[in-house]
C-alpha cells in the first residue's frame, strides 16, 4: 500500500531524472562499478539481472556521520527496478515520536543490510536484516531481465493504521513511524520499534 501511494505521485520527469543518475553518473565515483549484472538458474535455465546502484553522496541529506560510516562499509544504494528516483534511504521517526532517524539500504560485497541509525548518539546502527543481492531478485516487465525488488519507505501511523483495516480488531494507533520493508509488488512488512527492541506489526489476523 505504501509502495503505490508513492508510485501513483512520481511524475515522468522524475523518471528522466532517475535514469540519468543511475546511467551517467561517473564510474571513478566509486571503488565498484554501479551497475551489477550477470545471470542466476532458475528452474534449470540460465536467467538475466541487472541491478542499479547509487553512491552514498547521492543522498546528501543524510548527516556527514551516517555517510563516513557507510563509506567505511563500502556501500553502494541499491535501486529497486520500479525506482524513478533515488530510494532506499529513508529519513523518519523511528526511535520515538520527533526522533530524527535513517534507514538504510547497504550493498557491500554482494550482500545487502538494511541498516538503521538512530538519531539520539549511538553511532552503531542496528541490522534488521541481511541477504545476498542475488537473492532478492524478480522478474518484471517484457525483456525478462531480472530486477532487484527490495525497497523501504517511511510508515506513519496513518500508513500502518490502514494497513490494518482488514483486521477484525485493529490495535490503536502508532504514537510514532514505522520502517515500511517491501517486496515490491507482492508484500510489505512494518517494522516497530518499541521498548528497547524491534518487532514486526500485525497486518492480518
Amino acid at each position: 500500500m505504501v509502495r503505490a501511494l508513492i508510485k501513483s505521485k512520481l511524475a515522468l520527469a522524475s523518471f528522466a531524472l532517475l535514469c540519468c543518475s543511475l546511467t551517467a553518473l561517473p564510474q571513478d565515483s566509486v571503488s565498484v562499478p554501479l551497475n551489477a549484472s550477470g545471470s542466476i538458474v532458475i528452474d534449470g535455465h540460465p536467467a538475466p539481472y541487472l541491478i542499479r546502484h547509487l553512491p552514498v553522496s547521492s543522498f546528501p541529506d543524510l548527516p556527514p556521520a551516517i555517510q563516513e560510516q557507510l563509506d567505511h562499509r563500502g556501500c553502494l544504494i541499491p535501486q529497486s527496478y520500479e525506482a524513478r528516483q533515488p530510494e532506499n534511504v529513508v529519513h523518519a521517526s523511528l526511535e520515538r515520536s520527533g526522533s530524527s532517524d535513517w534507514a538504510v539500504l547497504c550493498s557491500a560485497q554482494g550482500t545487502v543490510f538494511l541498516l538503521v541509525f538512530f538519531g539520539s548518539g549511538s553511532r552503531q546502527p542496528f541490522t534488521l536484516a541481511s541477504a545476498p543481492e542475488t537473492e532478492r531478485l524478480q522478474s518484471h516487465g517484457s525483456a525478462g531481465v531480472l530486477g532487484f525488488n527490495w525497497a523501504i519507505d517511511p510508515a506513519s501511523s496513518q500508513d500502518v493504521h490502514e494497513a490494518q483495516l482488514g483486521m477484525r480488531h485493529p490495535p490503536p494507533r502508532l504514537d510514532h513511524d514505522a520502517l515500511a520493508d517491501s517486496v515490491v509488488d507482492r508484500r510489505t512488512d512494518y517494522h516497530f520499534y518499541l521498548s528497547n527492541s524491534w518487532t514486526l506489526i500485525d497486518t492480518q489476523d
